[in-house]
């Protein structure tokens, strides 16, 4: 069982920087940072957010020394992510935070022939680019000051495994953070800086409320078999992760399962389990397979009518 002698992360005392955390996950993290004697910086666009935010985290410190501050600051591009990261290191005498939780995402779910191509490229910008050049900032910043024990934890989805319709300018963007999660977990081991990446189910968020308004009908249903979870429900999970020095963190059983089906070369944490969870992928995912294959085949009429009632073949 690998890693099962290894010391345990502890957040107490420690600069963690969190894109992303105004709202959902990531906001939901910084709460449970917080109550953990963690120093806190928060980077996302909205202002108004960003003040909510700091608000809620004051009321969660466990001591005064505790440094809680938020940004509005753009992560789209490298300088952009690197000169966010100074930023916010400023506080803390220059130095590279401990931690850097890349929370910050979007999704537009749509029909792949519905799209322009701007969304194809939203999609990787909002899906991978902002988390990526974070990643990217922070590396070198941690490998120039030796700063060994440091970890980089990237998001992405249960569509980092698999996918279905509807997804195809997110689904990529969560298979590159995994590809990109996997490489650095190798690389990154030259400066002794930790790297994991989180998996989440549906989660219940106001991102999530936000892609319903593109959402098909049939992603929905094929969607109603997840239960889903609060962001505090995820928020927990991904932290319980971290501490134990998981590589893939996932939240929920059907993720589990996905990820036995496609695990590849990811170290294991707990081979009983999860040779278990391989035993059940071996039937389970099949099933699931064909019985979205069938939604998607019963719902082609009602689709083509949808299309020319768009215009799409006029």
């Amino acid at each position: 069982m690998l890693g099962l002698f290894s010391e345990k992360w502890n957040p107490d005392g420690k600069h963690v920087y969190i894109t992303g955390g105004s709202s959902g996950l990531g906001l939901s993290l910084a709460q449970i940072l917080a109550r953990r004697g963690a120093h806190i910086s928060i980077v996302a666009r909205n202002q108004g957010k960003l003040d909510d935010a700091l608000a809620s985290i004051e009321k969660l410190r466990t001591n005064a020394s505790q440094i809680f501050k938020v940004y509005s600051l753009g992560l789209d591009s490298g300088p952009a992510a690197a000169e966010a990261l100074e930023v916010v290191c400023e506080a803390h005498g220059g130095k590279a935070p401990d931690a850097v939780f890349a929370c910050a995402g979007s999704s537009k779910p749509m029909f792949f022939v519905e799209m322009k191509d701007s969304d194809l490229v939203d999609g990787m910008m909002n899906g991978y680019w902002i988390q990526a050049w974070t990643a990217w900032a922070a590396a070198k910043k941690m490998t120039r000051e030796h700063k060994k024990g440091a970890k980089i934890i990237l998001v992405s989805s249960t569509l980092g495994y698999m996918s279905f319709l509807g997804w195809a300018s997110y689904s990529p963007a969560k298979h590159a953070l995994r590809g990109l999660a996997d490489t650095l977990h190798s690389e990154l081991m030259l400066y002794g800086i930790g790297v994991h990446i989180y998996f989440p189910a549906t989660m219940y968020t106001p991102g999530y409320d936000e892609e319903n308004k593109t959402k098909p009908d049939i992603v929905k249903k094929i969607e109603s078999a997840d239960e889903g979870q609060t962001a505090e429900q995820a928020a927990q999970a991904l932290y319980t992760g971290v501490v134990n020095g998981h590589t893939h963190i996932t939240g929920d059983i059907i993720t589990n399962l996905f990820s036995a089906s496609t695990r590849g070369a990811v170290p294991r944490h707990n081979w009983l389990l999860e040779g278990l969870y391989d035993m059940v992928a071996y039937i389970a995912i099949p099933i699931w397979r064909s019985s979205v294959d069938k939604q998607v085949l019963a719902h082609r009429e009602e689709h083509q009518q949808y299309l020319i009632s768009k215009g799409f073949f006029s």
